[in-house]
């Protein structure tokens, strides 16, 4: 399991013209789930992205977490963060999970946010073409592994 994160100012997610989810300050999370990721896998991300300190402090340094801060949570499923990119000039999605493996473990870690993170976790649609929109702040992005 893959989770690029960035901390933003605002975030919305778009499909067929509908806005499906949209925070203020706090993490635009765009997630792959890779093969083989289990339940544990689940747990441990959303721990990292609820608790991972990248918000400033009063010193302005990153100490404060989202869990700290009460921001949103915007999840956006994307096997794409998924590819194997080492050579050639064309991703192979072969180290993302099946779609059906992917959209339950998706599912699982938004559950999981929720029942941590209860001031909003939203999301977008998995498996649909979705235009997201950010403005990052700092800019502060992170790639995290469970």
């Amino acid at each position: 399991m893959l989770s690029l994160i960035q901390r933003v100012t605002q975030a919305s997610v778009t499909v067929e013209g509908r806005t499906t989810g949209a925070i203020g300050p706090g993490l635009l999370a765009l997630v792959a789930v890779e093969p083989g990721d289990t339940e544990a896998h689940f747990v441990r991300m959303a721990e990292r992205l609820l608790g991972y300190r990248i918000f400033a402090d009063a010193e302005g340094k990153m100490n404060r977490s989202l869990a700290d801060t009460g921001g949103g949570l915007l999840l956006v499923s994307q096997f794409t963060l998924a590819a194997d990119t080492r050579s050639g000039m064309r991703p192979s999605f072969t180290t993302a999970a099946p779609p059906e493996e992917a959209e339950r473990g998706y599912n699982r870690l938004v559950e999981i946010c929720r029942q941590k993170h209860i001031p909003g976790v939203e999301t977008g649609r998995f498996g649909a073409h979705m235009i997201v929109s950010l403005t990052n702040d700092g800019p502060v992005t992170f790639l995290l592994r469970p």
